[in-house]
């Protein structure tokens, strides 16, 4: 997330509404002149960096409890004064997020493609994190966790604010997250309120309880709000609000391609990775004080930003809105991208049918056409009254609102006009990590994994409606032991089975005026149902898997011995949590939890069960405590964090 500026009053849902279709229309006009601008673009080299989202927790130990420290905001204005000074060759550089707990760091500068680099990821990730320690009270920690384990509880903020109802809360409504606790940026609160406006009711998220021996049978809520006790559904854990869902941190990679159609071919062949790497990197199972039987975040923040109303989830006959629109704007993408990928596209689409005709009397091509109409089914939620008429040839704004505001699993971002930087994709799916080794092997397998597949040439495409299912199972409880996934069974190119030489005939036949003359092959031959184990550590006969693959990939490059040795320690990780071997953070969590000598069997993480899980969590990221379960034997690898002056670029 850039700098966030605002310009004049913020408007309501109600004040927004006249101007929802000037947005939109300029949007793609502000779409098309950076376009044109851009097909003349030289091809750019590979950057790429992480973002990782933080939370500010304060310790009572006296009285065995940890809270979330709403200091996020005053941090942020510390942590930025570099960047606004314009200091050159920054560690790091840092943006307000979501919830006033929170902080999002970043390397200050890209990284490049050099090998080296992947031996400076964890070490920067130390120093950022080094960076927001130094600013904090003795009690207070800075921690890399996806969800808070009692967010949405009494008193889970310091300061702490009473809710008594609703009305306790006027942006949001929630009868258990305060707006005290969303960013002040005009933004955030604006982005709450006129999400529940133009949705027509609060926020409802529902996500299934673990059942343990003593669970009340229904688990039934006690709720004071006639609103709440509607949504909420028996043997389910219910929340009401954008922050149960935004409020939450993660770990997000960004790459920038060398052109347009690189982007196309990361965005299309890391999609059905997005699964796989969700259940991997799995973090979160407890949610408002009681253990879920889920392990990852991924349905939690689609709900929490779902404005759809009841005629767009098809409740209701379409009479104020245009569209039944089957996703929440947060989920999982809903078409490839690149050439060869069309047959792949096997789920109905909902598009705009004016923008997409535009696009293409414009000369944007079909698919991509069809990828920015899709967007644009969805209206913006946020505008400032002096960002209203502005220069389409030479500004983004009203583009961005829209594209900016569709949070998909993958993100194809065009560059910024009058900037540097180039076409781009982001992968938004992995949950925030403990540690600042686990975090950094999540970055450095995935940044690898895309060399692979520019490399060898590897093809991941697979019918989409697959990926959605993968998507859904990815997120349960153990998914990594207990699920199987859909998956092309043969990625290499060069090798042409039955399915892929029918595949490879379709495509190259199948013109525009043909495609409904030449039958398509059975996609689903293309892909078998595989473990996470074999997807990533291979199964001869079956799979090549992703860290042999890498592997090869590594052998063929120069990589030096500090790089190589690093490498070798996140694909241990990477590999042995996709064999079992060593236990998800999810998993470790929920073994924590249901093994502590307080838990009744009942579902419910209470205070002094929280703050001991914080307690040692904080205690592993520091190395004071081992961690075998997580990690296996302690690492032989020295703590090595080189000095700034030995990073490249400044790093």
């Amino acid at each position: 997330m850039g700098l966030l500026e605002f310009d004049g009053e913020p408007l309501t849902w109600e004040k927004l509404k006249p101007y929802v279709e000037h947005v939109k229309t300029h949007g793609i006009q502000q779409f098309l002149h950076n376009y044109r601008r851009l097909m003349q673009r030289p091809g750019d080299i590979l950057k790429w960096g992480d973002e990782v989202e933080y939370m500010i927790i304060k310790f009572d130990h006296t009285n065995r409890k940890v809270q979330l420290s709403l200091r996020g905001e005053e941090l942020c204005e510390i942590l930025q004064e570099k960047e606004k000074k314009k200091m050159k060759n920054l560690t790091s550089l840092w943006r307000p997020e979501y919830a006033s707990y929170m902080v999002e760091g970043t390397p200050g500068v890209p990284y490049m493609g050099y090998m080296a680099q992947f031996n400076v990821v964890e070490a920067n990730m130390k120093m950022r994190r080094k960076e927001v320690q130094e600013l904090l009270n003795d009690d207070e920690q800075i921690v890399s966790l996806t969800v808070f384990p009692r967010l949405g509880c009494i008193d889970f903020t310091y300061p702490p604010h009473k809710i008594t109802g609703p009305e306790s809360n006027p942006v949001s409504r929630s009868l258990f997250f305060p707006d005290e606790a969303i960013t002040s940026h005009p933004r955030f609160p604006l982005l709450t309120q006129n999400i529940r406006l133009r949705r027509g009711k609060k926020i409802a998220i529902n996500i299934p309880i673990f059942k343990d021996t003593n669970t009340p049978s229904p688990f039934v809520e006690n709720l004071n709000d006639p609103e709440s006790k509607a949504a909420a559904k028996p043997d389910h854990i219910y929340m009401d609000c954008m922050g149960f869902g935004m409020g939450n941190s993660c770990l997000q990679l960004t790459f920038q391609a060398c052109n347009v159609e690189e982007a196309k071919l990361l965005y299309d062949h890391l999609a059905p990775v997005c699964p796989i790497m969700l259940a991997l990197s799995a973090a979160s199972p407890l949610y408002k004080g009681y253990i879920s039987d889920i392990d990852a975040r991924w349905q939690v923040i689609a709900a929490s930003v779902d404005d759809r109303t009841n005629e767009e989830m098809g409740n209701e006959p379409l009479k104020n809105n245009k569209h039944v629109i089957q996703k929440s704007r947060y989920d999982s993408i809903d078409s490839f991208l690149s050439s060869n990928s069309k047959i792949f596209n096997d789920i109905n689409l909902e598009v705009d049918e004016e923008v997409k005709s535009t696009l293409l009397n414009a000369g944007i091509d079909d698919l991509l056409a069809q990828h920015i109409a899709h967007l644009w089914i969805r209206d913006p939620l946020t505008l400032f009254s002096k960002k209203i008429d502005l220069d389409d040839e030479n500004e983004a704004d009203h583009f961005e609102n829209i594209q900016s505001t569709n949070w998909q699993s993958m993100r194809f971002k065009p560059p910024p006009p009058g900037s540097s930087i180039g076409w781009r994709v982001e992968f938004r799916v992995c949950e925030a990590q403990l540690t600042d080794f686990e975090n950094a092997a999540f970055v450095v397998f995935i940044v690898l994994l895309t060399r692979v597949i520019l490399t060898y040439k590897l093809d991941f495409l697979m019918p989409i409606s697959k990926v959605d299912t993968n998507m859904e199972k990815s997120q349960k409880n153990n998914a990594i032991l207990t699920e199987k996934f859909h998956f092309r069974k043969n990625v290499m190119t060069s090798q042409s089975p039955a399915c892929c030489a029918q595949l490879c005939s379709f495509k190259s036949n199948c013109t525009e005026g043909s495609a409904n003359e030449i039958p398509p092959p059975d996609l689903s031959e293309c892909c078998s149902e595989m473990t996470i184990d074999t997807i990533i550590n291979g199964k001869e006969d079956e799979f090549p898997g992703f860290i042999p693959l890498i592997r090869r990939y590594l052998d063929s490059v120069e990589v030096g011995v500090e790089a190589r040795c690093s490498i070798s320690e996140y694909l241990n990780l990477i590999g042995k949590r996709a064999s079992g071997e060593y236990m998800s953070a999810a998993q470790w969590i929920r073994h924590f939890v249901t093994s502590h000598p307080e838990y009744k069997h009942d579902s419910v993480v209470s205070d002094s069960i929280a703050y001991d899980l914080l307690v040692h969590c904080d205690q592993i990221e520091k190395g004071t405590v081992k961690c075998h379960q997580l990690f296996g034997m302690p690492r032989h690898k020295s703590e090595y964090i080189p000095a700034k002056k030995d990073l490249p670029n400044g790093i």
